[in-house]
């Protein structure tokens, strides 16, 4: 199972886009700042949007294509699904 997530630092604020293979594993990585990069340089931790697929490809292909998206695209794909920004990673299973 692929996951392709939006992470966010505040509601409105900066976005990520990303794909992995076991999303409770990556999101623990990106809140406890275990990678350097640009979530930890930009506190961006909280889950605000996921999707699944089987597909490896069709994950990183969903993945490029809303890197692609504009911002406000983004932001109504999330209010969509959840409209109060709420952190999803508490209701991952390990």
């Amino acid at each position: 199972m692929y996951a392709v997530y939006i992470l966010v630092n505040r509601k409105h604020g900066t976005l990520y886009v990303g794909v992995t293979s076991n999303l409770s594993q990556r999101i623990w990585q990106h809140r406890s700042k275990a990678v350097p990069g640009f979530t930890r340089s930009h506190g961006v931790q909280r889950l605000v949007y996921f999707e699944t697929t089987d597909s490896l490809l069709a994950a990183r292909d969903r993945e490029h294509r809303l890197k692609r998206w504009r911002r406000d695209w983004k932001l109504a794909l999330i209010e969509r699904d959840n409209p109060n920004w709420d952190d999803l990673y508490p209701t991952l299973e390990p």
